[in-house]
């Protein structure tokens, strides 16, 4: 039977995930609160944050950064654009 939560981003019950991301207490937060889709959702956000700032996911200061903001897009206000950030058109 697929793991479900109530989901603080879509709010509403769906699939969650099938493992926390992380082996930390933030990551039981994710994993008891949000989606599959939700987290597909961050996925795309993180690879925007990535390239738009030019973030070298192996540092410290870049793995802080996007866990910071993956607490503002689930917990918080939401993760905000980039300055800059021109989305693009399909």
């Amino acid at each position: 039977m697929a793991h479900m939560v109530f989901c603080v981003r879509n709010q509403k019950e769906l699939e969650g995930l099938e493992e926390p991301p992380f082996d930390s207490e933030f990551g039981q937060k994710i994993y008891q609160n949000v989606s599959k889709a939700a987290w597909k959702e961050w996925v795309e956000r993180q690879k925007m944050l990535l390239n738009e700032y030019r973030l070298q996911p192996w540092t410290p200061e870049a793995q802080q950064f996007l866990v910071e903001e993956m607490e503002k897009f689930f917990f918080s206000e939401g993760s905000a654009e980039p300055k800059d950030f021109v989305p693009p058109l399909h």
